[in-house]
């Protein structure tokens, strides 16, 4: 193999390389912030506000300082990063425990969409035990080397008491 072939064979594994390392990180970061945004709940309903506020900053900074985080007429919408802080602040539930599946991952360059599959089960404030299934539609942009939300769209598709089902 001549040397300018071994040269463009190593940049085509280097290109394959960094495209599965960038869905990686993606993967990871929506695990990160499903990890986050459970991690508000504890036994007894909402963590204590020093965790809360803690957990609320971790969450914060998956997103890009302009990002827009939008939980659609339920939840409503957060426009920036400082917002986004503020509406994690603001738990709507008492227990919910996310699992984003299927993903659909889309990279270009230092963008990317995703659409994940979301089914949690949750608990209302007011003790009800629910079955919340939808999907997310994200978008990701890759500064310095690290991939944060642009933006987050939930679309719910049915949110049903836990004991009778959504049939």
């Amino acid at each position: 193999m001549s040397e300018a072939a071994l040269r463009q064979r190593i940049e085509a594994l280097e290109a394959r390389l960094a495209a599965v390392e960038d869905v990686q990180a993606i993967q990871n970061l929506k695990s990160r912030y499903g990890q986050l945004a459970d991690a508000r709940y504890g036994g007894d309903g909402v963590v204590p506000r020093p965790e809360l506020e803690r957990i609320a900053d971790e969450l914060a900074a998956l997103f890009c300082e302009d990002a827009v985080w939008d939980g659609g007429a339920g939840l409503g919408v957060a426009r920036g990063r400082d917002a986004i802080r503020q509406r994690f602040l603001e738990p709507t539930l008492s227990f919910s425990w996310h699992y984003f599946v299927k993903p659909r991952i889309e990279v270009a360059g230092d963008r990317a969409r995703a659409t994940w599959d979301v089914l949690a089960p949750c608990t209302s404030r007011g003790g009800r035990a629910l079955w919340m299934s939808g999907y997310e539609d994200d978008e990701y942009v890759k500064r310095d080397g690290v991939w944060l939300h642009q933006s987050m769209k939930l679309s719910v598709v049915f949110l049903a008491p836990h004991e009778t089902g959504w049939a």
